[in-house]
């Protein structure tokens, strides 16, 4: 065999062998994501508001996307529990976290987190945002929020407002309406919804602040009236209710929302793949029908407005608990 030949031989057999190997790549390389089911954990319990989202979104997601979305539930202080299991998971988008204003709360209402809720986590989408409500009893005297202002800065220290415990939104939204209008009154935090509709309903508190599902029943049966929404526009789901800024208070909003996230390091490509389906399955009608049913407004984002909604978030109820004085965990 000359030794051309020989060498001849030699690249074939060379390139046949590294097509071989581009075959046995190309699979692997060319799979795009996901391939298996893709996992939600939730910081919070079944049943609640975020609860009822992430699901009604991971059923249609898993449609768009051609594989399970399945949600975990994993409440517990601050959102501890929920985070780590996410920032400790692989950076390959099939586990992500149900980001929430709970986690800019938890980050002002802990002194240390095990956890950075801006660096340890990328964003993907918001998924909906929804109000306060400021709820009265309907044999109440105060038609309006303004009549309850002009009350309560007319008898400082004998006016309540009930919310849920210490450190929540409800009761961080209190705190910061009372800060906001300049009022002399109490925040009292009870252990759960009903028990302040029943404070309400007894005049052991004159107003309360809640997400609407909280009391859009005795709200139906005229037993409640809200006053006021807590987000700068009015709601188109609270027809006719007016703003607290409107009513005076200047400058008030608090807007809860939620929304998607995954750990740090997660491939763009993956975080662009889920904004796109998050952005499609939010835009249809009856996910917006369903979100609207439970209070939520449908509403997606891009990854850079999600993290300077949490981060903005963080600085203001930080704020909020400093000047309420309110002990951090």
């Amino acid at each position: 065999m000359t030794k051309r030949l020989f060498y001849t031989i030699a690249r074939r057999i060379a390139l046949l062998m590294l097509a071989a190997l581009v075959v046995t790549l190309a699979p692997r390389a060319q799979a795009a994501w996901p391939e298996k089911p893709i996992k939600f954990v939730l910081p919070f319990g079944a049943g609640g508001v975020a609860d009822v989202t992430a699901r009604i979104l991971a059923d249609k997601l898993g449609q768009k996307l051609n594989q399970r979305v399945v949600v975990e539930n994993m409440p517990g202080p601050g959102g501890i529990a929920a985070a780590r299991a996410v920032i400790t998971s692989p950076p390959d988008g099939y586990t992500m976290a149900w980001v929430t204003n709970g986690a800019a709360i938890s980050a002002a209402t802990f002194q240390s987190l095990p956890f950075d809720p801006v660096k340890d986590f990328a964003m993907v989408s918001m998924a909906g945002t929804f109000d306060l409500v400021f709820v009265v009893n309907s044999q109440s005297e105060y038609k309006t929020l303004a009549d309850f202002l002009k009350a309560a800065k007319a008898n400082p220290g004998k006016l309540n407002i009930g919310t849920i415990v210490a450190g929540s939104t409800q009761n961080l939204g209190g705190e910061l309406f009372k800060s906001m209008a300049g009022l002399n009154i109490q925040i009292v935090p009870y252990k759960n919804s009903p028990d302040i509709v029943v404070a309400l309903l007894r005049n052991d508190v004159q107003m309360m602040i809640d997400f609407p599902p909280a009391v859009a029943g005795q709200v139906a049966d005229n037993k409640l009236r809200i006053l006021a929404s807590s987000s700068p526009q009015p709601s188109p789901l609270l027809p006719g209710v007016p703003t607290a800024d409107q009513a005076g208070v200047k400058g008030y909003e608090v807007i809860s929302w939620n929304g998607v996230g995954a750990p740090k390091d997660t491939p763009k490509e993956v975080i662009d793949t889920m904004n796109e389906a998050m952005r499609e399955v939010l835009a249809m009608p009856d996910v917006k029908e369903q979100l609207a049913n439970v209070g939520v407004i449908a509403k997606a984002s891009t990854p850079a407005e999600l993290m300077a909604r949490l981060t903005a978030d963080i600085k203001k109820w930080n704020a909020v608990v400093d000047k309420a004085g309110i002990p951090r965990k």
